[in-house]
């Protein structure tokens, strides 16, 4: 049986571990990061559709915070010391230029999350890390250390060792545990780490996938797939009141819905099935309201007066909506466009601005981007990222009950929480 020991042991090869290797080998030699795939960084080679969303240009830290929702006060104090510009520039220093796009994103100017993952890959290399992949833990052994002192300080549990599948055995000082959530199981992410830590003693809020697309009912959702949609409002609503809304790009999936704006508003929409029914409601004109939207038909209606509708909306829609919109009013295809009702050019306004459609699930862990819940974070330091229960274990990264919008976000939590753990002794 072979055994190993280090000053710090980082369990788990995603970008949050990563950081937590690099920083704590800049202020103790002797590091360790373990993972059981056979590369690190699998996950974040896929993220922003393998072109690796680094994270966001706002770096202002408020602002920041307000975009993880009720949990982001945690992480104020690693936002502080390591935010979104300093992530850049730690790239830009070892030679890996970043590019700004829409809404905030930043991405290697390769556009190739490959660059990204080989940097740090390199970094952990030059700081000496020992990676050792093909490394799955199989247990985590504690044991209470009573501090004999007159104040007589209670037991404070601790982590041992470290078995590996192998049945490597390795001991070190401060463990990290960065193993991610449950989002992608095929990346290796499969929530096992929330096992561990319950026998722990740690508290596991719920757990759900989270930026995930969202299931419909409708069955004519079939013959959308694979239609993007720009510049649209999608609204969910409950016992007919609007509960959120979200302006930007979606996409129609085989079976529902996907794309930024639906990812987004997952978690919420989730949130709300769980007291009843929810409907989208998607606005395909927001920038037109419903009188302005009218002479605007009235307009193109003018224009294609001798044409049957079904050859009328080419201007207005894509050309594979037109006819699930032409169904849904229940207007004749053939008829002539200047025999159109007022009553069904309502009708056909409405389906413009309030396109509906039923919801019937989330999608499930293995196609959702980052999970929601995780370790509670009333049990961790959030300037140490230490652990309130086991005294040298710490976290980093989407084992904790952290998450926010698309757009580089998340990715930052990793980072600054891996700083944090890494950093702190």
């Amino acid at each position: 049986m072979k055994k190993i020991s280090c000053n710090t042991l980082v369990i788990g090869g995603g970008p949050a571990g990563i950081m937590s290797a690099i920083k704590a080998s800049e202020k103790n030699s002797d590091v360790i990061l373990v993972e059981k795939n056979n590369r690190l960084g699998v996950k974040l080679l896929i993220t922003g559709k393998g072109r690796c969303n680094i994270t966001n240009a706002e770096n202002n830290v408020k602002k920041l915070v307000e975009k993880y929702g009720k949990n982001g006060k945690f992480l104020y104090s690693c936002l502080n010391n390591f935010c979104t510009q300093d992530v850049v520039n730690m790239l830009e220093k070892y030679g890996l230029n970043t590019k700004i796009e829409q809404g905030n994103r930043i991405f290697p100017d390769s556009d190739k999350s490959a660059d990204v993952l080989n940097l740090f890959v390199k970094l952990l290399k030059k700081q000496k890390v020992e990676i050792m992949v093909n490394s799955g833990v199989r247990k985590i052994v504690t044991e209470h250390r009573t501090d004999n002192t007159e104040q007589k300080t209670p037991s404070t549990k601790i982590i041992k060792k470290v078995i590996l599948d192998d049945g490597t055995e390795i001991e070190a000082k401060k463990y990290i545990l960065t193993t991610g959530g449950k989002s992608y199981p095929a990346t290796g992410s499969t929530g096992e780490a929330f096992l561990w830590l319950r026998t722990l003693g740690h508290n596991i809020t719920k757990l759900s996938p989270a930026l995930v697309p969202i299931k419909c009912k409708e069955s004519f959702i079939e013959e959308l797939e694979g239609l993007s949609l720009r510049n649209v409002e999608i609204a969910a609503y409950q016992d007919n009141k609007k509960r959120l809304s979200q302006f930007g790009e979606a996409v129609f999936t085989n079976n529902g819905m996907s794309g930024p704006i639906i990812q987004d508003m997952s978690s919420n929409v989730g949130e709300l099935l769980e007291n009843g029914e929810v409907k989208l409601k998607i606005d395909f004109k927001p920038a037109l309201d419903f009188p302005t939207l009218d002479k605007r038909l009235q307009k193109d209606f003018q224009e294609f007066s001798n044409k049957m509708f079904r050859n009328s909306l080419d201007k207005l829609l894509p050309k594979s909506l037109i006819p699930i919109i032409i169904k849904l009013s229940k207007i004749d295809p053939d008829k002539k466009v200047n025999l159109i009702t007022k009553e069904e050019r309502n009708k056909l306004l409405h389906l413009l601005k309030e396109f509906e459609l039923i919801v019937t699930a989330l999608e499930k862990f293995s196609k959702a981007i980052i999970t929601k819940g995780g370790v509670d974070l009333k049990e961790v330091d959030p300037k140490t990222m230490q652990s309130k229960i086991v005294d040298n274990l710490y976290f980093a990264g989407e084992i904790l009950d952290l998450d926010g919008p698309t757009g580089g976000y998340n990715l930052q939590i990793c980072w600054s929480t891996g700083y944090a753990a890494g950093t702190s002794s």
